[in-house]
């Protein structure tokens, strides 16, 4: 586990007050407090125009109350841009939770949680949660590729650590693990095995691991001169995983080995291939991302990539409290998912 070179000054975190919006909007104090309660005292242009900076830099009637303490709110925010469903049959979202939750219990701190439908009220929940003194930092899940959400973060001066990357970050500290050097090892393993035709059910194509995972899968099988490597996106769903493992088993070029994208589309791919008469490790070897218990119950237990998730949280937590402390804080390069072989993995060659 490494810290990268790139850094971000530590600062006093700063919310914004009602004296900001009386600068932006070019009014006295007094008159945003008229605005935002309703009172009489300015007209409805005036008005009109202080709830507009108000509202773009986050800060609400609410804010001034909680402003009178002084205090800050010892919570962090958590928004999740998935399905509640996905999230409550993905083990990686709890462990990582729990991971998050142990550190900040011991520092007192607590975990605001909120499901959001998509990347705008995401970001609707930031300057919210910002403007109404709600949260002191937030921890940002599930980069994608030019994400709105870090200049959006950058520019409220919210304290933030993106669970993600290496890269499209900016100025905003980040937890990363190598991903491209684990899906390389998981190909090179099947291939020595004897596997040629090596297919991958990936995760949602926006996000920016998925395209990392692509991208090495793509090089690794071009190296290793396997022709008939192929990618399938997915969504994470067992659904997903299981229409996506019956197409690449019924076409004419099926592939020996599939890695896929997490867990719960593993066992539900496993599932496929017994209902098609397939023996797993004989006719196909399957490996798992982010190992699991789940990997273990099945039958054959599931080849896995796996790594310390609550760990992952852990680390990431007490980076946000840093930068919220005012630290300097770059990249922290956590472990990489190490591969554990077990029964869904074997020569092609085998009987089964």
């Amino acid at each position: 586990m490494t810290r990268g070179r790139r850094s971000t000054k530590g600062a006093p975190v700063k919310r914004p007050t009602i004296a900001d919006v009386a600068r932006r909007a070019g009014v006295s104090k007094g008159a945003v407090s008229y605005a935002l309660n309703g009172q009489p005292g300015v007209s409805e242009a005036t008005r009109q125009r202080i709830l507009a900076v108000a509202a773009e830099i986050g800060f609400s009637r609410s804010s001034a109350a909680r402003a009178l303490s002084g205090s800050a709110s010892d919570a962090i925010g958590l928004a999740l841009c998935r399905p509640a469903r996905t999230l409550g049959i993905e083990p990686f979202f709890m462990e990582l939770i729990s991971g998050v939750e142990a550190e900040l219990s011991a520092r007192s701190y607590a975990l605001t949680l909120q499901v959001v439908a998509d990347q705008d009220a995401e970001i609707a929940v930031y300057r919210r949660w910002w403007g109404e003194r709600r949260v002191d930092g937030v921890l940002v899940c599930d980069l994608r590729t030019d994400d709105r959400r870090v200049p959006v973060l950058e520019e409220l001066g919210l304290p933030a650590v993106v669970i993600g990357g290496p890269g499209g970050t900016g100025r905003l500290a980040s937890v990363w693990s190598d991903d491209a050097a684990a899906l390389v090892e998981t190909v090179e393993y099947l291939a020595a095995l004897g596997h040629r035709r090596i297919a991958r059910v990936g995760g949602l194509p926006e996000l920016l691991h998925t395209s990392i995972r692509t991208e090495a899968f793509t090089q690794v099988c071009r190296r290793l001169d396997l022709p008939d490597a192929v990618t399938v996106p997915s969504d994470y769903t067992g659904e997903e995983g299981a229409r996506a493992t019956r197409r690449l088993l019924s076409s004419p070029a099926r592939p020996t080995a599939v890695i896929y994208d997490n867990d719960v589309m593993a066992i539900a791919g496993l599932s496929v291939a017994q209902e098609m008469g397939l023996a797993v490790p004989g006719d196909l070897s399957i490996v798992a991302w982010d190992d699991s218990p789940l990997c273990r119950l099945v039958h054959p237990p599931l080849t896995a990539l796996g790594r310390d998730i609550p760990a992952y949280g852990v680390h990431a937590a007490r980076q946000l409290l840093a930068v919220i402390g005012g630290a300097s804080v770059g990249e922290f390069r956590d472990e990489t998912a190490h591969l554990t072989p077990r029964g869904s993995t074997a020569s092609p060659l085998r009987i089964g």
